[in-house]
């Protein structure tokens, strides 16, 4: 089954050009952290065998603030090439080839240790930061109105 194409990134690897993608909404079990974050990826050109990369981590958009990565193509490219060494034929049909990746192989891939983050209310802080890493907040409320409870409108 091919992977849509709605969503999906171009990526290089070896001469041969793949896309990638994670899925748009988390599922139930990814959005409450019991399954990793996943990548599928598939030749752009006479898709065969999609890959499906298992991550060490959540997704970012878990709703139980479970700690996540930010997904580059450094990484999907470093996935693909270990994927292609364990015996994923890209060009083949069958069903999909499933990489997971350690915590170990991450460091490995990503060529340094993973800057995880965790996602807090509207925006995500490093692993281990403090209040000062929290990203500036888009005010909700007008002050003047917080009292009546009311929702801002649009009157000028």
């Amino acid at each position: 089954m091919a992977m849509p194409r709605k969503g999906s990134r171009p990526i290089s690897v070896e001469d041969t050009v793949f896309r990638w993608r994670i899925r748009h909404r988390p599922t139930y079990c990814q959005g409450n952290g019991w399954s990793p974050l996943t990548v599928a990826v598939e030749r752009a050109e006479e898709p065969g065998r999609v890959l499906v990369v298992s991550l060490p981590c959540a997704r970012p958009d878990n709703w139980l603030g479970e700690r996540t990565i930010a997904v580059r193509p450094a990484l999907v490219a470093g996935c693909i090439r270990q994927a292609i060494e364990q015996g994923w034929n890209p060009g083949q049909p069958g069903p999909a080839f499933t990489l997971t990746v350690t915590e170990d192989e991450l460091a490995e891939l990503l060529g340094e240790p993973p800057q995880y983050l965790i996602p807090f209310l509207w925006g995500m802080i490093p692993e281990g930061g403090g209040i000062e890493d929290l990203p500036r907040c888009t005010e909700i409320w007008s002050r003047d109105r917080q009292s009546t409870g009311q929702a801002p409108s649009n009157d000028p």
